[in-house]
């Protein structure tokens, strides 16, 4: 048995739960910007993908008008950077809803690293930024979609074996429902079969 629910009968926030609950897990975009009057803004997104690998283009989405939308749409930049494990409580504090001229950085004890092509910081402790410039958005509602152009990339050496990040030292965070977190937890790998190979499984 299953139990229908009809996008058209249901509240919005009911819904959004219920999507939020089922959709995952979900990567968190710990996205950096400023503001036009300079306030460095910090805030996670979990509404957040790879949109283009060429060229390449990050993804995220404000639900509702929040200072990182108003900072990229003013300033065409910001920086998306990987939330780890060991910052959960410092990422958690940076979606409190802050004014918009107080600075979730230094709320939350974070260090400003500066970008190399863009002018909004880099989080410091944070292992991966992907420094990015706005292609477009697009407006769905309530909620805007956010497209980044990536023109800079920087990867703490110790994530690394040689060139390729290594899962088990990102150690990602991941978004699930209600005030529910994710961790990595146990990683699996297997090869993908060519059509060409299926009849010699």
């Amino acid at each position: 048995m299953r139990k229908d629910f009809d996008p058209a009968d249901v509240a919005p926030f009911a819904f959004y739960r219920l999507l939020t609950a089922t959709v995952v897990p979900r990567p968190i975009a710990w996205v950096s910007s400023t503001s036009a009057s300079g306030v460095d803004n910090l805030a996670p997104h979990s509404f957040f993908t790879v949109a283009s690998a060429a060229p390449p283009v990050l993804q995220f989405t404000s639900v509702g008008r929040k200072d990182t939308l108003r900072n990229v749409e003013a300033t065409g930049q910001f920086v998306v950077n990987l939330a780890p494990e060991h910052l959960f409580e410092k990422i958690n504090d940076t979606g409190t809803d802050f004014p918009p001229d107080h600075s979730e950085f230094d709320a939350a004890g974070l260090t400003r690293e500066p970008s190399t092509k863009v002018k909004p910081p880099r989080v410091a402790q944070s292992p991966v930024a992907f420094e990015c410039e706005l292609h477009s958005t697009v407006g769905f509602g309530t909620s805007t979609v956010v497209f980044g152009r990536v023109v800079h990339v920087a990867v703490a050496e110790d994530v690394l074996d040689g060139d390729h990040p290594v899962i088990g030292r990102l150690r990602p965070l991941a978004r699930l429902g209600g005030d529910e977190w994710g961790t990595l937890g146990d990683v699996k790998e297997i090869p993908r079969v060519r059509f060409a190979d299926w009849d010699k499984r």
